[in-house]
């Protein structure tokens, strides 16, 4: 097998491990659990990307409105003859908390995971939603959302 080395994408991959990735103006840390979230109508949705990670190696918790999830990758076994070329998957135990806010029904998070992605369903709380108060007047009654 050949194996063309270049010296500096090595010296570059240790910097982001040890000091953090480079954006314009920042330096921050790696993250092992990068994620996407949104709002979808009723719903608040949160995909973490967890490739590598076995379904049931992911703990999920929530604790006064503290989500935290956690995954373990594990190693890939390989026979006792074989020698690693290449290892550069973190591998251990990685954790990552969102703070959910009292807009969002912690009671009822639906949870699913395909394809190396965690994706959570977090209903929008029955007091967060709009709804209608009715005032009344003089002679007539009208309705106003708030």
């Amino acid at each position: 097998m050949l194996m063309r080395t270049d010296p500096f994408r090595e010296l570059d991959r240790l910097s982001q491990q040890f000091f953090g990735q480079h954006s314009p103006g920042t330096w921050t840390r790696p993250s092992p659990m990068p994620i996407d979230a949104y709002r979808a109508g009723e719903e608040f949705v949160v995909h973490f990307d967890l490739p590598g990670v076995a379904p049931d190696a992911i703990e999920l918790e929530v604790e006064r409105n503290v989500l935290t999830v956690k995954a373990e990758r594990r190693p890939v076994t390989v026979a006792d003859n074989v020698e690693m070329a290449v290892s550069e998957r973190p591998l251990g135990v990685f954790s990552r908390q969102l703070f959910l806010g009292e807009t969002l029904d912690a009671e009822h998070i639906a949870a699913d995971y395909d394809a190396g992605v965690l994706t959570l369903r977090i209903p929008v709380a029955e007091k967060a939603k709009p709804r209608k108060i009715e005032i009344e007047t003089g002679a007539e009654a009208r309705s106003i959302t708030v």
